[in-house]
């Protein structure tokens, strides 16, 4: 038996250790630097379309994939939906690391859940190259679309309701922690502010800030409606981020909410460049 023990140690640690040169590799660096660049740029995309639904002027979808679509339509669309994905899928690949192999550091409960945020990453990340790569297929499905007929199938099974429940119950948790998680500036630990003069540190600390606020509120609503879709047995309001969107904009005092998320949006894009340079790799 012991020898079995040693081997399977072994073999667990020689993996954890070819992870760990390839999540090193300066290759890999580079290309997850340039990934932010293409996450700012969906960050910026998605800010103008939230004051397209605002404003009452939006054809696409107020989500992820109405912003690549949009980009899509632009001239050379199609070669910055390849660098695009490209991007996402060193962001994921990178993501895919450290949730193997954690951050350097002391190992504990903390160190843990961030390896969990990481696999959470690695699917995100994945989720956008998968739409990129969609969108760059010709694919015409919409995906807010997509999420209110999958609703109401699962709503239709025994049990699906309270299922479709626990997912929005996940998703408003998310938008709270994504608020936290700005508001008390845990963003900073993932950056190199060493290396940043106190004028830059202020300006990414106030992005960093207002983006991530911005963000948790967008996707707390979308967890809220997808709650109240399961309770009023209505799929119509299971359509993510652009449900949420599109409801703040239908209220009086929407349009300037909305303007604020926006900006919180535009905020976060620009946050992405910065992490260009100061994320910790």
């Amino acid at each position: 038996m012991p020898p079995v023990t040693y081997v399977g140690m072994s073999a667990t640690s020689q993996a954890r250790s070819t992870a760990s040169r390839a999540a090193n590799s300066k290759p890999l660096e580079y290309l997850a630097r340039a990934g932010f660049v293409a996450y700012g740029v969906i960050h910026l995309l998605l800010a103008w379309l939230v004051l397209q639904v605002a404003f009452g002027s939006s054809s696409s979808e107020g989500d992820q994939s109405g912003a690549l679509r949009t980009l899509a339509q632009q001239p050379a669309g199609g070669f910055l939906l390849v660098l695009i994905a490209i991007g996402m899928i060193a962001l994921a690949l990178w993501q895919a690391f450290e949730a193997v192999v954690g951050e350097s550091g002391p190992r504990g409960k903390a160190a843990a859940a961030e390896r969990f945020i990481s696999v959470c990453r690695t699917v995100m990340y994945g989720y956008f190259a998968y739409l990129a790569i969609k969108v760059l297929s010709g694919s015409s499905t919409s995906q807010a679309s997509k999420s209110e007929q999958t609703t109401s199938t699962i709503m239709d099974n025994t049990g699906g309701r309270w299922l479709i429940g626990v997912v929005g119950l996940v998703v408003a948790g998310v938008g709270i922690g994504l608020v936290v998680y700005g508001l008390k500036k845990k963003f900073e630990e993932h950056l190199n502010i060493g290396q940043m003069s106190a004028s830059v540190r202020r300006t990414v600390r106030r992005l960093g800030m207002t983006g991530y606020s911005a963000k948790g509120v967008a996707y707390g609503i979308a967890g809220v409606l997808v709650v109240s879709a399961a309770v009023t047995y209505d799929p119509d309001k299971a359509r993510g981020l652009d449900a949420a969107l599109k409801t703040l904009a239908g209220n009086d005092w929407g349009p300037w909410l909305l303007a604020l998320i926006a900006l919180g949006f535009l905020a976060h894009g620009v946050y992405c460049f910065f992490q260009v340079r100061y994320r910790k790799v």
